[in-house]
């Protein structure tokens, strides 16, 4: 279970000798790299762990230096334009020494570099005369759809924009893996790719030519906690041992099996090792019930343990703005405050918090379950009619004994019915935590995605919807035998 291994890193962290924590950003090279990187080391004898579609870029990067995973797949263009954001950064020894100032390790090139490129349709490249970026000046009606990363990144779109002057406006931020589907249909001029994407020339598309030298190179390394020889003697001279051997012909090679032949990435790095170092590592095959139930208990206990905290702090606090009206509004409007925040960005706001996987998945889940309990605790409180509430202090009940005794039960309708509309929000929104390693039905949904694999993203979507059915129907019951039949609405006739 993901909490377990959550609690257990915090207790082993700089003292404890665990498998090596790989990690992998969302997009398929990164999860090839990844599995490769995690297979290497296990058939070397040493322990390792995959810790797939953690996110972008900054999100691996804040969990290496927090200590939360070992190593990870980078690019040096990224961490020179966009981590460390220093171009002078040019030879890879000046990079090396800048990283080892900060904690960071790296290995040499992996063999290849994936850089930036834009992309268009080849016949539409041919009718228009456009070869080069800059001849994209003289059109400025094309219809750009960029990845969110790069419309944010130092090495993106705003200093690309500026850089060549191009006159684009209301460029649309998509998921990169979507952004081939909507070029390929005619819905986007033109994209920004990867050069090692196998879809280039499955979709036919243009890579049009960096004439001004904007992109730097971006070989793919290996970074590592400096920590991690000393934890792990054996770990960094295994993973020199990928330095210059992956080639980029074999890399698009590697992304055309994942990405259109649909082999899971695992398998696509076993065939690699056992091609390039003669390694026979057996791959473990998971069947869908197992991944089902893998993914079912994730999310379950996502939805458990944040609903159970928010239950516990979101009752008292509507008790609270019930007997004290001058903090009503207060407890009232911090929660709707937080309610507006969106689900990301919420996420992204707790990772400096609590670092990446379950912990902040369940903390996000938890803010966004106290509006619905904490409103309806305070109505149901609130609106109960003043002659039941003097008949109460007239028999002398001390405060907590009406709470208890008369007030809690006659509210109990419309707090369930609170509790009930937080359970099914975070069925659907603990789909999110997948984004930073939670696990859950969200992480068959994004893979789907990545991998336009229909099937994969209805594993996950499908379960989600049935379990949110099925948390309303369970509160349906709760409240039938809860309530008593007095207090129960009845039907007209």
């Amino acid at each position: 279970m993901k909490a377990l291994a959550w609690l257990l890193s915090l207790l082993s962290a700089g003292a404890l000798a665990g498998p090596v924590q790989i990690g992998s950003k969302k997009f398929t090279e990164g999860v090839i790299l990844g599995e490769i990187t995690t297979q290497l080391l296990e058939a070397r004898g040493v322990g390792a762990e995959h810790r797939r579609e953690l996110g972008g870029s900054r999100v691996l990067w804040s969990a290496l230096l927090s200590g939360e995973i070992d190593v990870y797949p980078e690019y040096t263009g990224t961490l020179t334009q966009e981590i460390l954001a220093d171009a002078a950064l040019q030879s890879p020894h000046d990079l090396a020494a800048r990283l080892a100032s900060v904690g960071v390790g790296m290995t040499a090139s992996l063999g290849f570099d994936d850089s930036y490129v834009l992309g268009m349709r080849s016949t539409q490249a041919q009718e228009l005369g456009i070869r080069r970026i800059s001849d994209l000046r003289r059109f400025p009606d094309l219809r750009l759809g960029l990845s969110n990363e790069f419309l944010e990144r130092a090495d993106g779109w705003p200093s690309l924009r500026a850089f060549y002057s191009l006159p684009h406006a209301g460029v649309r931020g998509l998921d990169h893996d979507i952004s081939y589907r909507a070029i390929a249909d005619g819905k986007l001029d033109v994209i920004d790719l990867y050069s090692t994407d196998a879809e280039i020339r499955q979709f036919d598309l243009f890579t049009l030519v960096d004439d001004q030298n904007f992109f730097p190179r971006y070989d793919a390394v290996l970074l590592y906690r400096q920590d991690l020889p000393r934890r792990v003697p054996e770990a960094v001279a295994v993973l020199e041992q990928l330095q210059g051997r992956i080639s980029m012909r074999r890399m698009i090679g590697m992304n055309a099996a994942a990405r259109i032949d649909r082999m899971p990435e695992t398998e696509v790095a076993a065939a690699f090792l056992r091609q390039e170092f003669g390694l026979q590592g057996s791959v473990i095959a998971v069947s869908r019930g197992e991944r089902l139930w893998r993914t079912t208990a994730d999310h379950l206990l996502l939805v458990a343990l944040s609903l159970g905290a928010a239950i516990a702090v979101a009752i008292p606090l509507g008790v609270v703005a019930v007997r004290r009206a001058e903090w009503a509004r207060v407890i009232i409007g911090v929660a709707s405050a937080i309610q507006t925040i969106p689900a990301l960005a919420l996420l992204v706001f707790l990772i400096p918090l609590l670092g990446i996987g379950f912990a902040p998945a369940v903390a996000a889940l938890f803010l966004y379950s106290l509006l619905p309990i904490v409103r309806n605790t305070y109505a149901g409180l609130h609106d109960i009619a003043a002659p039941i509430r003097e008949s109460a202090v007239v028999l002398g009940l001390p405060s907590m004994a009406r709470l208890r005794r008369v007030e809690l039960p006659l509210a109990l309708r419309t707090i369930l019915a609170g509790i009930k509309t937080a359970a099914v929000i975070n069925v659907g929104t603990a789909t999110l935590g997948a984004l930073i390693g939670a696990g859950g039905y969200g992480q068959p949904i994004l893979s789907g995605i990545r991998r336009d694999d229909f099937g994969l993203i209805l594993e996950g979507a499908v379960p989600a919807a049935l379990l949110a059915l099925a948390v309303q129907g369970l509160f349906d019951v709760l409240e039938r035998r809860a309530i008593p039949r007095g207090l129960r609405f009845r039907s007209v006739p």
